[in-house]
């Protein structure tokens, strides 16, 4: 296990877009390398004081976000560290075939930045909800993806990412959700964070539901049950051994994130835990669908996606151990 934080209160709410655009600024000060390209959604991503700090390190290409992934790719030839900023919907499914073509296969040092990823885009409805993002960028060989769980967390990938040599996929949202991790953290990709220690149930979560799986944990504890909680912030590569010690103690493991469970971090955890310890496991994902529109409460009720949600599931893997 890389990393063990025993406390989860917070003060104040913020969105991880912004823990984004804060990264990208301390990185505009710090890194001469790093560039920054926009699909005509600078105020959306929060890039607005790097841009005022760096103009010449801008480059707004407009609503042609293939051509953005295609200019980032020619930049690292250069030894730029180009960051793309776009929603999660047009980062990935808009502009696969640039992405595996010209970033993928070809190793290249592109920080491919999305916002608004998941049911808590909200009332912009299906058609901008991305449930399928995870599972595009993690099937492309050597890409990395990551999905922080606050405020915090995300500033610290976004400077974490720019010393990493190789293409990066960084998944983020618009919410205003609970700061829980330090502002001081040190964010090592692929190292696994452990929250609580537990004894009957692993719970892993990812991104929003990070703060959930706290949430089930605190009502769980009351109920007589002990849930260890782990953020997996990087989906890939997947700390393998954090999880395997962790059920090796528990004997069973749910996971939860905001994504379709095909394909996302429930599918990455059940091929470990096939490979090497088959285990119970029950996922707290949404079910094969398109989102719709709604406030991000109404929706993360509605697909399952909360606290009640996840504690359901310990229950019901608990009764196959």
């Amino acid at each position: 296990m890389g990393i063990i934080m025993k406390t989860y209160t917070y003060t104040e709410k913020k969105d991880t877009r912004s823990g984004f655009g804060a990264g990208l600024a301390e990185l505009g000060r710090t890194n001469p390398n790093v560039v920054a390209l926009c699909a005509d959604l600078i105020g959306s991503l929060k890039m607005d004081e790097f841009i005022k700090e760096n103009p010449e390190r801008f480059f707004q290409i407009g609503i042609a976000e293939a051509n953005m992934i295609g200019i980032a790719a020619g930049l690292t030839i250069g030894g730029k560290i180009p960051f793309t900023g776009t929603f999660a919907n047009f980062s990935t499914g808009r502009v696969y075939d640039q992405i595996r073509q010209s970033v993928a296969y070809s190793g290249k040092n592109v920080k491919i930045c999305a916002s608004h990823a998941g049911l808590t885009l909200g009332e912009d409805g299906a058609t901008h909800q991305i449930l399928e993002d995870i599972g595009l960028m993690k099937m492309l060989p050597g890409m990395v993806v990551i999905n922080p769980c606050d405020y915090n967390q995300t500033k610290a990938a976004t400077i974490a990412i720019a010393d990493y040599d190789g293409p990066v996929y960084l998944r983020f949202g618009r919410p205003s959700v609970p700061i829980f991790t330090p502002a001081d953290q040190k964010f090592e990709i692929g190292k696994a964070i452990k929250f609580t220690e537990g004894t009957d149930v692993t719970i892993v979560a990812t991104g929003h539901l990070v703060w959930e799986a706290l949430e089930a944990s605190k009502a769980l504890h009351e109920a007589g049950i002990s849930a260890e909680v782990i953020n997996i912030h990087t989906i890939k590569p997947l700390d393998d051994k954090a999880i395997l010690e962790s059920v090796a103690k528990t004997g069973c493991i749910v996971t939860a994130e905001e994504h379709n469970h095909l394909g996302g971090l429930g599918e990455s955890v059940a091929r470990v835990l096939a490979q090497h310890r088959p285990t119970p496991q029950e996922f707290v994902a949404t079910n094969d669908t398109f989102g719709e529109s709604g406030t991000p409460a109404q929706l993360m009720d509605k697909y399952g996606l909360n606290s009640d949600a996840i504690q359901n599931a310990v229950k019901k893997v608990m009764k196959r151990k």
